[in-house]
């Protein structure tokens, strides 16, 4: 039992370090995480409900979790090959729109989810006098 619970542990770890390498690495991971950042801190401002906070969460671990899956694919093809085969490029052109799609998919939720009481909110503030 003591080795299951220390594999986890491992397990863990090295998740951690494939996050970190994401962040150091990937500029877009940076993009994504100002944006996220924002989009709580408005979502918080807005006192949004818990079913509003779960798609936006949702939302955001898919942007991540495509951008650490096309990483990990730039990885292997450049492990796989120095010369620039066709397949590496479909292979790294698809990863990237994956996270493309992730991407213009959670600004669409976004909208969505923010644009309405936001704008009631910023409504009074702009256009009273």
């Amino acid at each position: 039992m003591k080795e299951f619970f220390l594999s986890r542990i491992r397990a863990f770890h090295y998740a951690f370090q494939g996050w970190g390498y994401v962040l150091r690495t990937q500029r877009n991971a940076w993009i994504h995480s100002a944006i996220a950042a924002a989009v709580f801190l408005v979502g918080l401002w807005l006192e949004l409900p818990a079913r509003d906070w779960a798609v936006i969460i949702l939302t955001a671990a898919l942007v991540f979790s495509a951008e650490f899956i096309n990483t990990a694919i730039e990885a292997v093809v450049d492990l796989a090959t120095v010369e620039h085969h066709p397949l590496a490029k479909i292979g790294k052109d698809v990863g990237a729109a994956a996270v493309l799609v992730a991407a213009l998919a959670a600004a669409l939720i976004g909208l969505l989810i923010l644009g309405p009481p936001l704008w009631l909110r910023l409504y009074p503030l702009l256009f009273t006098l």
